[in-house]
């Protein structure tokens, strides 16, 4: 039986049988006795359904079950592949319950889809009813297990979708200031490649092709590399089809795209505002990772400090670790030398289970900006500060085994090089 035909089941269900001499004095069938006999003598035909569901209407046009049976309805009607038919009982749907934005959502689909003019003006302003639904809510209507965070970033995802939905709706009508208007305002709220990608093709038909550049290097950058299409491949096309118009030729393109890798990196603004004002190491206050608990880099001030920047994707990284393990394993008793690996990606979200799955066994911080003010441009690097805060050993790249008796040499000249601020402190004797 159909997914949605339960719900008329639930309402129309069929009295106790009754002797034969009573059901010859039987009164005439209500509207839901032949509700149900419509549904049951379609047994599993979908084609069947729908006829006697549309006959049923007809002679019960005002039937109180209409919204249950539109729903099976359109049901129907899309696994038969009658997008038309679907459509039009959809936006019936959404004259009875127009707060079901579900039903309002499918309905803007359909007529995306399947729609001359006239529908898709309809399917605008079903987006618009969705966008001011979403725009309103508000976190008294989350669930108890999102936390507020959460609640607030997926309202934000949803509300850039249905902008990028009414903008393409906006670009099938030809009103392309409209639909720049919303492509614009879906990128601002969640910058993504869909959005980006419309914005360049406005561009390119504008001849505006310094500007088709930027929005399609953006899409290429944010592009989803799990997608089922070649949407990196496309982009590329696109791209490199307004550089040459620009430019003549591919030369710089591919400066131009690494550039936009780099304006796409949040971590790089967000890990300097973090310690936008420090100057020295020591300065900086970083945060353990994956927790994110304060760890100010000033209360290891005297000691030395060992450093290890990494991050998930590398993988050198990952074979490094136990390497950079080993050495610290020889200073764990020394409360004068201190190890840390230094997370860098740019999606700290990874971290976690990154960690779960590889356990370190030295410190784990987040890198917030150490990684830029010692221009780390590789991982791993690990990088040994004396006790005044030089440097006074770094290695860049994947090291063999010589490593750890460099490293470890390298930790024992820093603690000889330079006395603690306590040993400075001592009376000299004669």
């Amino acid at each position: 039986m159909f997914l949605l035909a339960p719900a008329l089941f639930a309402q129309t269900a069929p009295a106790p049988k009754k002797s034969q001499s009573s059901q010859s004095a039987k009164k005439p069938l209500s509207s839901s006795d032949e509700l149900q006999q419509s549904i049951e003598a379609a047994g599993n035909d979908r084609a069947a359904l729908v006829r006697n569901l549309e006959g049923f209407l007809q002679k019960y046009p005002q039937a109180p079950e209409r919204p249950q049976i539109y729903r099976a309805l359109v049901e129907a009607c899309l696994q038969l592949r009658d997008s038309a038919r679907a459509t039009t009982y959809a936006e019936r749907l959404v004259s009875l319950t127009p707060e079901d934005m579900s039903i309002t959502l499918l309905a803007i689909q359909l007529l995306e889809k399947n729609s001359d003019a006239d529908g898709v003006k309809r399917a605008v302003n079903y987006s618009s009813r969705v966008i001011e639904y979403v725009r309103s809510s508000s976190t008294d209507e989350k669930s108890p297990r999102v936390s507020p965070e959460e609640w607030n970033t997926e309202k934000k995802r949803d509300e850039s979708s249905l902008l990028l939905l009414r903008g393409r709706l906006e670009s099938k009508l030809k009103d392309t200031t409209a639909a720049r208007k919303d492509f614009e305002a879906s990128y601002a709220l969640v910058p993504n490649a869909s959005a980006a990608e419309k914005l360049g093709e406005l561009a390119e038909l504008e001849k505006d092709y310094n500007s088709a550049i930027q929005q399609y290097a953006r899409a290429f950058s944010l592009a989803d590399l799990n997608a089922k299409t070649d949407l990196r491949r496309e982009l590329r096309q696109k791209l490199g089809n307004a550089w040459r118009l620009a430019h003549g030729s591919d030369a710089g393109l591919g400066d131009f795209l690494l550039a936009t890798f780099d304006e796409l990196g949040p971590s790089t603004a967000q890990r300097q505002r973090r310690n936008a004002s420090a100057k020295e190491p020591f300065d900086y206050m970083l945060r353990t990772a994956p927790a994110g608990a304060e760890y100010p880099l000033s209360v290891q001030k005297g000691k030395v400090l060992v450093v290890n920047f990494w991050a998930t994707w590398c993988g050198p990284c990952r074979a490094f670790e136990p390497l950079y393990e080993k050495a610290a394993a020889e200073f764990a008793e020394n409360p004068n030398v201190i190890f840390l690996s230094a997370d860098c990606d740019d999606d700290e979200s990874l971290v976690a289970p990154y960690l779960e799955e590889v356990k370190p066994r030295t410190k784990v911080v987040f890198a917030d900006g150490l990684d830029d003010l010692f221009r780390v441009e590789a991982f791993p690097t690990v990088i040994v500060l004396d006790r005044t805060g030089h440097v006074s050993y770094r290695t860049d790249g994947f090291g063999d085994n010589r490593f750890v008796t460099e490293l470890s040499a390298a930790v024992r000249h820093a603690l000889a090089d330079s006395p603690s601020p306590a040993a400075k402190l001592a009376p000299q004797q004669d």
